[in-house]
């Protein structure tokens, strides 16, 4: 797959790469993209969910009232979950959320990923950024030349270059990572995948 490369201002370059079909062209393996995106999500959760349960309310164990000749039910413990003030039955715990998927696996989900957005047209490759200092109107001035202004924009770089990662770090629109650091949730969630012009080799590399 043939794509033109365009500069900074907007405008296509008469230089032109070309993407490898064996990342950028696959048929997309849909299980593998749910499997990796639902890792993904799980792995980013804290688990610090918690709730009192009865053991840990603190009041008093004496009984409520006796057992018998009340007409109502019997009852216990004011801790009890059932009373107001009361533990909660069966509530949340702290938990780890982490489960691991088998590299083959990933690999194959991020292909199939980049696949459907080069098939879907969602895939625009930039000459490398070279800022000089980290100025987010600069990072703007770029997205509104590339008509991506009001876009869910995910930029991949070749290598880490903080300039360009301090610019955009204020736009909610736009996230930049490194061409070894991208994952498959980040590829999907994004309208638009910007491939500097280095990302690709590196990303061929990764995936092959």
């Amino acid at each position: 797959m043939d794509l033109k490369i365009i500069d900074a201002s907007g405008k296509v370059t008469s230089k032109k790469v070309t993407l490898s079909d064996s990342v950028f062209g696959i048929e997309p393996n849909d299980h593998a993209i749910y499997l990796d995106v639902k890792q993904h999500l799980a792995n980013r959760r804290q688990g610090t969910h918690k709730s009192k349960e009865r053991a840990e309310i603190s009041g008093s164990t004496k009984k409520i009232k006796k057992q018998k000749g009340t007409g109502g039910a019997r009852a216990g413990s004011i801790k009890s979950g059932t009373r107001v003030g009361g533990g909660r039955i069966f509530g949340p715990r702290p938990r780890n959320y982490h489960f691991k998927l088998n590299i083959k696996l990933k690999r194959l989900a991020r292909k199939s990923a980049f696949s459907y957005k080069a098939k879907n047209e969602g895939i625009l490759v930039l000459e490398d950024l070279k800022f000089d200092a980290a100025k987010t109107k600069e990072f703007k001035a770029l997205l509104s030349a590339l008509k991506l202004d009001n876009e869910k924009v995910l930029l991949i770089l070749g290598e880490q270059n903080d300039n360009v990662y301090l610019s955009s770090r204020n736009l909610g629109r736009v996230k930049v990572v490194t061409a070894d650091s991208v994952n498959t949730f980040d590829v999907l969630n994004a309208k638009k995948v910007v491939l500097a012009e280095s990302s690709i080799s590196v990303i061929e590399k990764i995936l092959n």
